[in-house]
């Protein structure tokens, strides 16, 4: 048997920035159970997702019965399933038996936990009420969940194809200007076109509160250059960023986990105290998740900006740098850079 100590499962497996709900209320006992599973059974990441879906579907039966003690316990195994949703992570980057069905399936069960849970939640309110705008309030949760996985991976696609133009456009930079001044009988030095475009790419740098998140503890420069637009515009912003990041906790304060955790968690407990109480707090939710997507959304437009600015200064100069490079020579430089690429 294995033998993790808390601090490998810490190191190994937190992610640099994470939801404040995960890194509050489910990171000190999923670190734990990750410990003891890891150490003393042979359960598998992909068999975890499985039992957090099936303690999901537990959770919407529960939600399905409406009466307040069962909402009660709907909620607590909502948190226990999300849990283990944590841990199958945890477990797969601690012992590197990750995979990319594993990815998937962690995904596509997220999102039929999700399903089923709003249309259990929402049923069984509307069967106690037969008010209609519990059902329109399910489809609701649905269509915003979708929104907000389905904005977060083309970002994140958007940002790698970005990266990969910068990345090809560096390398053609660099080789290109030690062509130019062996042409010119110049000494190399530091390329000044290959240092602003390892600025543009920085400015691209994966954004943990964006992007599909699965990056664990360390540093990242990157990140400093991708904030610069918008805390120029906002400078009390890397403040608040800084003391929240001193916890782990992301500046995106509502995102698509605590829009979950709203809807599952605390608006079944709510009900359960004030009935009638499951549609303003999933209001509420859902306006603060929109609201911090907004945010995301406008930094991501001013790194695009900005992208869109270098990349086109840049493909000026290696324009020039081809002036400068006899036809021999320009040929063979650019046969490098199609083997580079």
């Amino acid at each position: 048997m294995a033998n993790f100590t808390l601090e490998d499962v810490r190191q190994r497996t937190y992610k640099a920035r994470d939801a404040w709900w995960t890194v509050l209320l489910v990171d000190p006992l999923a670190s734990r159970l990750v410990k003891f599973t890891a150490n003393r059974t042979r359960i598998t990441p992909n068999q975890l997702t499985v039992a957090a879906l099936v303690l999901g579907l537990g959770a919407g039966a529960c939600f399905a019965a409406a009466s307040w003690p069962w909402l009660l316990v709907g909620a607590l195994l909502y948190h226990l399933s999300f849990t283990l949703d944590c841990m199958d992570g945890k477990i797969a980057r601690l012992k590197g038996t990750g995979s990319v069905f594993g990815a998937w399936l962690d995904y596509i069960f997220d999102r039929v936990r999700v399903l089923a849970c709003a249309i259990a939640l929402m049923a069984g309110q509307y069967a106690v009420t037969d008010n209609v705008a519990y059902v329109w309030t399910a489809v609701a949760v649905v269509f915003l969940d979708m929104l907000r996985y389905m904005d977060a991976l083309e970002i994140y696609k958007v940002r790698s194809q970005m990266r990969s133009t910068l990345h090809s456009a560096r390398v053609e930079a660099e080789t290109l200007e030690e062509a130019a001044r062996r042409a010119n009988g110049e000494a190399p030095a530091a390329a000044e076109v290959g240092a602003d475009l390892r600025s543009a790419e920085g400015a691209l740098g994966a954004d943990p509160e964006a992007d599909m998140e699965d990056r664990v503890v360390g540093d990242d420069p990157a990140q400093a250059v991708l904030q610069a637009g918008f805390e120029k515009k906002f400078p009390w912003y890397a403040r608040i960023r800084n003391v929240l990041m001193a916890g782990r906790i992301r500046p995106h304060l509502i995102s698509g986990i605590e829009f979950q955790m709203g809807v599952f968690i605390v608006a079944p407990v709510a009900a359960a105290i004030v009935p009638g109480a499951v549609i303003p707090v999933v209001v509420l939710s859902a306006v603060g998740m929109l609201a911090f997507e907004l945010v995301i959304i406008y930094k991501f437009w001013l790194a695009s900006r900005d992208y869109s600015r270098s990349l086109a200064k840049l493909d000026a100069r290696i324009e020039e740098y081809r002036r400068q490079i006899p036809a021999e020579e320009l040929q063979a430089a650019e046969a490098t850079v199609g083997s580079a690429g």
